[in-house]
């Protein structure tokens, strides 16, 4: 497994910082309910750029950074 550079890491959190609003465009995981469109809030970025969303549905998965799509919300 390839991890992100430090570089691409502080790219994604500063494109998604805590409280980002965000659209989910794809998910490979295959036991998510979370379907395109669903909505939720960046809680933080880890050190592999994985995001973390609290999903308006109550889950709390993360986007998988080169794997999952989200694209931010912008009021």
């Amino acid at each position: 497994m390839n991890f992100p550079s430090k570089e691409t890491v502080e790219r994604v959190r500063r494109q998604y910082p805590k409280g980002t609003r965000v659209a989910l465009v794809c998910m490979s995981d295959p036991y998510s309910t979370l379907i395109p469109g669903d909505e939720g809030t960046v809680s933080f970025v880890d050190d592999t750029a994985t995001v973390f969303v609290s999903w308006d549905n109550g889950s709390r998965l993360g986007v998988v950074y080169g794997v999952d799509c989200v694209e931010r919300i912008d009021s």
